[in-house]
């Protein structure tokens, strides 16, 4: 099986000048469905003085307010979803939520995530068996990167995450050639197995992973091929818009996919930044159930539009380097303040609170710091927080004479990465 040459679409190869007319005229198709309704898209417009019928070109697209995810967020809650849909609610697939809380349309399109090319690219073909370790609960991971992989002719084992005892018995008892989660779990399901006395090498049958949300430093994908004598190749993407970018065979990026529109722009102005430049990964999806025009994702990159030796043309994303607001993304779950605040306030005790993230040998860790005035259960407060935002953090009781400094950010992201 060759998991190296051909694409999935035709239009991985397009000449920019193809690209850039095709794109125009999703863009044009995404404006007039999401302003031939009211709702959100109408009332930014209006915001912003734009009448629908003078967005006659990209750069009177890119002069559209972004729409951000925290106001996504709120909207959703102040309006309701109904508002965002060109269509009826039970007219879609599915609806999941995701943290924040945040609702995630999906509509009735084969693809309709778009990452099936991503796919192809990272080497998954017909007759491979695939492990999902992603959650299918109320999150749309699981079944999102499920159903592209069943369009390429793959099994699945929709296996979800944690629970490494089942994990490691699938991959000794059934022929699975692809892993598909988080590379930091796919390494603990090698730690434990070499502590078994398997060797992942002989005693599994993996070829390819396909890994996303989080950081996949080089030296963890060096670590986790080496140990299971494997490929791997991440994507990116969020559960609003789905598949952003994807790496091929050749590394060096993540070509942007074809289903969506991916501005580099100023924080601030909302306006894109030169080739190049770093700042903030702003994307249209061309899909038209949830038309969601420019959403700013609140993460940094550039881009680079440098031949890639894969054939592919589209322009790559250098890697996420960093983020915009003030929340972070662990274990492939954004931290927002603001429900860690919620959370705190049911405990009287708690006078400040910090959410301290950091990776230690190269694994992401979740500390919540609390000062209190009085006595605290932590395993309550830990679950709380993880009711909010589905991670349990470890609960760090300041002692006396140790303080958090008012006015002190909320949540610190110590990470750093090779």
């Amino acid at each position: 099986m060759d998991r190296t040459q051909g694409f999935y679409h035709e239009r991985e190869a397009e000449s920019a000048n193809t690209r850039t007319a095709r794109q125009w005229n999703a863009l044009q198709a995404v404006v007039a469905r999401a302003a031939s309704f009211e709702g959100e898209f109408r009332e930014r417009l209006a915001t912003a003085s734009i009448v629908p019928d003078e967005i006659r070109s990209l750069d009177d697209f890119t002069s559209i307010p972004v729409l951000r995810k925290k106001d996504l967020s709120r909207l959703q809650r102040e309006k309701g979803l109904p508002w965002f849909l060109s269509c009826a609610p039970g007219t879609l697939s599915r609806i999941y939520q995701s943290p924040g809380p945040i609702y995630d349309p999906e509509g009735r399109e084969p693809d309709y995530w778009g990452w099936a090319e991503a796919f192809y690219a990272a080497g998954f073909r017909a007759g491979d068996l695939a492990q999902m370790t992603f959650s299918y609960h109320l999150t749309p991971a699981g079944l999102m990167l499920e159903e592209p992989l069943r369009a390429l002719g793959c099994a699945v084992i929709p296996a979800g995450p944690g629970n490494s005892a089942v994990q490691l018995q699938l991959l000794q008892e059934l022929p699975v050639t692809g892993f598909v989660g988080m590379t930091s779990f796919l390494r603990t399901l090698g730690e434990k197995a070499l502590e078994k006395g398997l060797d992942p090498k002989r005693d599994f049958s993996l070829q390819v992973g396909f890994v996303a949300a989080e950081r996949l430093p080089e030296s963890l994908r060096s670590e986790v091929q080496d140990m299971f004598g494997m490929v791997i190749r991440q994507g990116y993407g969020t559960a609003d818009v789905g598949c952003i970018a994807y790496e091929c065979r050749e590394l060096g990026g993540m070509h942007l996919s074809g289903r969506c529109y991916v501005e580099i722009c100023d924080p601030v102005t909302g306006l894109p930044v030169q080739p190049g430049e770093t700042g903030e990964v702003v994307v249209t999806p061309f899909t038209l159930d949830y038309p969601l025009v420019r959403l700013a994702t609140g993460d940094l990159s550039r881009l680079s539009e440098a031949p890639c030796a894969c054939g592919r043309t589209s322009p790559k994303l250098m890697g996420i380097l960093g983020r915009v607001d003030d929340t972070a993304k662990v274990k492939g779950q954004f931290i927002y303040p603001s429900q860690v605040a919620a959370a705190m306030a049911r405990f009287p005790q708690i006078l400040r609170h910090q959410v301290v993230v950091g990776n230690a040998g190269g694994r992401d860790s979740l500390t919540l710091r609390i000062e209190t005035n009085g006595p605290v259960d932590t395993a309550a407060v830990a679950a709380a927080f993880q009711e909010t935002a589905k991670l349990r953090p470890a609960v760090s009781v300041l002692g006396l004479g140790e303080t958090i400094p008012e006015g002190g950010p909320a949540l610190v992201d110590e990470r750093t990465y090779d």
